[in-house]
C-alpha cells in the first residue's frame, strides 16, 4: 500500500525538504526555505516578528542559487540577517 500511496500523491502530504528550526537575530525569526530549481537551490527565508501583538512577516527571495542545500540555508539565514540589519522593522512597511 505505501507504494502506491507515494505512487498516487498519497501520505500525509510531506515536502521534499524536512522543517529547519528557525534562528533569532534580534527579535526577528528567520526560517531558512531555500528554493529548489533543478539541481540548484535559490536563496529564500521567511522573516517574522511580534509588532504590538501582531505577527509581521516578509518572504526573502534572492536571485542567488547555490549548488549546495545546506549552504543556501546558511546563505539565506546571512541575507535575511543582512536585511534585518539595514531595514529593521520597516522590513515591513
Amino acid at each position: 500500500m505505501s507504494f502506491l500511496s507515494k505512487l498516487f500523491g498519497g501520505g500525509g502530504g510531506s515536502s521534499s525538504e524536512p522543517e529547519v528550526d528557525p534562528v533569532d537575530h534580534k527579535g526577528f525569526k528567520i526560517t531558512p526555505q531555500p528554493m529548489k530549481e533543478g539541481s540548484s537551490y535559490r536563496i529564500s527565508a521567511r522573516i517574522e516578528k511580534e509588532i504590538d501583538g501582531t505577527l509581521r512577516e516578509h518572504v526573502l527571495i534572492r536571485a542567488d542559487v547555490i549548488n549546495d542545500p545546506d549552504e543556501a540555508k546558511d546563505a539565506s539565514v546571512n541575507k535575511a540577517k543582512q536585511m534585518i540589519d539595514q531595514m529593521g522593522d520597516m522590513l515591513f512597511d
